[in-house]
């Protein structure tokens, strides 16, 4: 076995009802003044009445006005804003641009560098304040992750802050904050989650740690993302899609994904596709142009999620799962077309050249891709 670690949150609490452990989370810290980072939609919909009637023991600032997938500029201000305050606790409720934006404060706020300077050298980072993840979507990771990403508007591309300082110190994951999730974002965020999974366990970085996560969240949400889009009412199905996405956070941290998310950034950073929805369009065919590099973790992947399937070949089964895939995002009505999202063929240069300098994502892809293998990749989603 080679050398390997995983870095995973301090602190996990997980089941319905789990959100009233942050009252125990804000005694134990000593903490007296919180920053809530969220959302309008979020807080719109009463998710952070409850956390913020706990908050109220305390003082706290609430923001809740950052955009979607938010960009430098969006958590500089936030930054700016805040200033010299005391903050002792910084708790993220929403999704995965709130968690980063979140984990992004917990590192500099106080600090005597700068958020443009970590996207030049992520190494300089130091945690100066705790962080408490509540997650509110069942799929991006970002409570478990050492990752933050932001969009770099210049670039019309996003670039990813890793630092193992912004791994959340405590996280909450209780099924009631995705109860009235709509069928979109359950689809979104679940592929989302899917393919942090199934990309971690065919990285080339993949470890016998992060191999355990990643099959376990696998093995969630195969089995439970359509329960979860198909029946409103099936809270099951919906706290271990959010077990699965934890895990498949965790996995990131000890492997890395791959092509998936490399090519999907540039979609979100310049087109503002959802970062889910981006990553679910070109899914399938990344790990179809994969399979002759991993066809024997495909198929370890096959016995631990279809076990009844193990008498297959191993093609048959890394087969399997690459149309399971596919089959999981058009039974959930997500679009896997650029063209409907204004991509136009003419656009194609600047995909492929964006998506060629995902060099972090790129190089723990089980297969190198040259220009002309990302070119015929998005041609494919036109």
């Amino acid at each position: 076995m080679k050398e390997c670690q995983l870095t995973i949150p301090a602190m996990i609490y997980a089941g319905q009802g789990s959100i009233e452990k942050l009252t125990e989370i804000i005694k134990k810290e000593k903490a007296e003044s919180i920053l809530l980072f969220t959302d309008k939609g979020v807080r719109s919909v009463g998710l952070t009445k409850r956390i913020e009637a706990i908050c109220s023991a305390v003082q706290c600032r609430v923001v809740d006005d950052l955009t979607a997938e938010p960009a430098v500029a969006d958590v500089e201000r936030v930054i700016a804003e805040v200033g010299k305050e005391q903050v002792d606790l910084i708790i993220g409720v929403g999704g995965g641009s709130v968690m980063d934006a979140s984990k992004l404060a917990s590192i500099v706020v106080g600090a005597d560098y700068t958020l443009r300077d970590l996207l030049q050298d992520s190494g300089m980072a130091k945690k100066y304040i705790k962080t408490v993840m509540i997650p509110t979507t069942c799929g991006t990771g970002s409570e478990a992750t050492c990752n933050a990403i932001v969009a770099i508007p210049e670039k019309e591309s996003k670039q990813g802050i890793v630092n193992n300082c912004m791994i959340p110190d405590y996280v909450i994951l209780d099924a009631d904050m995705i109860a009235g999730l709509p069928q979109k974002i359950i689809a979104a965020t679940g592929v989302d989650a899917l393919a942090h999974a199934v990309e971690c366990f065919t990285s080339k970085k993949a470890t016998v740690l992060s191999d355990t996560y990643a099959r376990e969240g696998a093995c969630k949400i195969f089995h439970n993302i359509r329960r979860a889009y198909n029946n409103p009412d099936d809270m099951e199905a919906k706290g271990e899609m959010m077990i699965g996405a934890f895990y498949g956070g965790v996995a990131i941290t000890g492997s890395g994904t791959t092509a998936v998310h490399a090519l999907s950034y540039p979609l979100g950073g310049k087109y503002h596709i959802a970062h889910g929805v981006s990553n679910a369009i070109l899914f399938a065919h990344v790990m179809a142009f994969n399979k002759d590099a991993c066809v024997e973790r495909l198929a370890l992947l096959c016995d631990a999620v279809y076990p009844e399937l193990s008498v297959r070949t191993a093609e048959k089964k890394a087969d399997h799962i690459i149309e399971e895939i596919a089959a999981i995002v058009r039974e959930t009505n997500i679009p896997t077309s650029l063209q409907s999202f204004g991509v136009k063929p003419e656009d194609l240069d600047f995909l492929v050249e964006a998506g060629g300098q995902q060099q972090r994502l790129l190089v723990n892809n089980c297969k190198k891709l040259s220009l002309a293998d990302i070119r015929m990749i998005y041609k494919k989603v036109f």
